[in-house]
């Protein structure tokens, strides 16, 4: 009997952290070596996505209390969940580029926004650049028009400088 609330105070943990995550990304791990694990869960913890191994019932049955059933798909053998709370991208970027050096990860599927992704769209989602990566994109297209009509007047002032100097042509 003291199994159960247990049972439910973990489900409602990971309600929370669904709630709160930007992503959540599925992984099979079976295959790693403890200093793989290490070496993966290092890396998660610095870009703060949270790791965990969780039960696939307590997992399936969070996700159904947040309208997520079809995260059910992606719930069969071991299953680590990694949650991602500051952007979309960063736990499903760390965990396709650790796969791809260590092939016994495999990514499952997941979460993006709120909505259930494939294995194959989490790894389409983790070549987009960060949060960072985009707004640099932005801030140097905004500021490219600036700098050509900078460029442009300075121009235009040389010529008018260096025209009223230079010695007329016969």
């Amino acid at each position: 009997m003291a199994v159960r609330p247990e049972k439910e105070q973990l489900v409602k943990t990971i309600v929370e952290r669904l709630e709160r995550s930007k992503s959540v990304v599925l992984a099979d791990y079976r295959g790693l070596n403890v200093a793989e694990d290490t070496e993966l869960r290092s890396k998660l913890r610095e870009a703060g996505v949270e790791y965990e191994v969780l039960k696939n019932t307590m997992t399936s049955r969070a996700a159904a209390q947040v309208n997520l059933s079809g995260l059910d798909a992606y719930l069969a053998g071991p299953t680590a969940v990694a949650f991602g709370y500051e952007d979309a991208v960063s736990a499903a970027k760390i965990l396709h580029d650790f796969a791809k050096e260590h092939k016994a990860l495999e990514l499952k599927g997941g979460v993006v926004e709120g909505r259930v992704v494939s294995g194959e769209e989490l790894a389409a989602i983790a070549k987009l650049p960060s949060r960072e990566g985009l707004l640099s994109m932005l801030l140097s297209v905004l500021q490219a028009p600036m700098r050509n009509l900078a460029y442009a007047l300075q121009q235009v002032a040389d010529n008018k400088d260096g025209g009223a100097e230079a010695p007329a042509a016969e």
